[in-house]
């Protein structure tokens, strides 16, 4: 059995980019378009079920293009389809039931797999094989996340990965558990756009899935200033103006919410951007994993992040995230 400690690398992975969409290619020749879109579109990550003849192949095709590409086999039922998948390139497997059998031949060959489940029985199964993640399939007809929060509780060190049913409009009801790490679903891989050749709808959904889940949005703009004197004109204009309130405090003033004016030079040459997010730590390891940000040290608030300047400069402002 294995034994617990730190999450694979390659589901760690996962968890980072947060999304995995499942895709059914049914033509070889449509992996590499698709591979594309999906890189473009935010999400260098694909589940591809192995109910097709074009599956092994397609994966090969992902995988030699697109090395860094996070790629897996889905609906895998035996030790057969295990190799196949293995030897196209995937670097993981997900299947929809609990096959202890499989579960095991992927363990004995450290190749990461994700079983679905929908009991206590399954993961206390789970448990037994040494698995610390499982999928939740198929998660809305299963009970959803009420369904999964129940069978956290007793299984404290579990993770989940629910698939099945999950959409843009049910997405972050699911990402707000802490104990789910990512979200299966093919809502932005539909195989009729995937026939179809709609390469350029699916990388638009694709990027409106990341935003649905991380709901980047304005927050402010910082301006800086010389001294008090002058973010005090400055922002009692902005108020005059614009109809909006004054704020003051010890570091700058606020015109409303939407201008913040620095009492001194802060971070950017101009200011700096605040965006808020819907979870800024899923953002933070989205932004580093999949767009290679880098970021100084998080500015912590009750033992949690409260906000967290990137290092890149945009057109001399600083970028900061806030946590919604």
């Amino acid at each position: 059995m294995r034994k617990r400690g730190k999450m694979n690398a390659v589901l760690e992975q996962i968890s980072k980019i947060g999304i995995v969409p499942v895709v059914k290619i049914d033509r070889a020749e449509d992996a590499l378009p698709l591979a594309k879109a999906l890189c473009a579109g935010g999400l260098p990550c694909a589940e591809v079920t192995f109910r097709t003849d074009a599956a092994a192949e397609a994966i090969r095709i992902m995988t030699a293009n697109f090395p860094d590409m996070c790629v897996g086999a889905g609906t895998v039922l035996n030790a057969e389809q295990v190799d196949a998948a293995v030897a196209a390139g995937a670097k993981f497997i997900v299947s929809p039931g609990l096959n202890p059998r499989t579960v095991k031949y992927c363990i004995e060959k450290n190749v990461p797999i994700t079983p679905g489940t929908s009991s206590p029985s399954d993961i206390e199964q789970a448990i037994e094989l040494g698995l610390d993640v499982v999928k939740f399939f198929p998660a809305e007809q299963s009970g959803g996340l009420a369904k999964i929060k129940a069978m956290a509780a007793p299984y404290v060190n579990m993770k989940f990965m629910p698939t099945g049913g999950v959409n843009a409009k049910n997405l972050t009801t699911y990402l707000d558990f802490n104990k789910i790490i990512a979200c299966g679903g093919s809502w932005m891989v539909p195989g009729d756009l995937i026939n179809e050749g709609a390469w350029d709808k699916i990388e638009q959904l694709t990027r409106e899935a990341v935003q649905t889940m991380l709901g980047f949005e304005l927050a402010h703009v910082g301006i800086n200033s010389d001294s008090k004197e002058e973010a005090d004109k400055a922002v009692k204009r902005l108020a005059f103006l614009f109809g909006l309130p004054v704020k003051f405090g010890n570091s700058g003033s606020f015109a409303g919410t939407i201008v913040e004016v620095l009492n001194s030079k802060g971070r950017g040459a101009n200011g700096h951007i605040a965006i808020r997010t819907n979870y800024i730590e899923r953002a933070i390891n989205y932004m580093s994993t999949v767009l290679g940000v880098e970021f100084y040290e998080p500015i912590m608030k009750n033992d949690r992040i409260n906000a967290i300047y990137m290092k890149e400069e945009i057109g001399g402002f600083a970028i900061h995230l806030l946590q919604k």
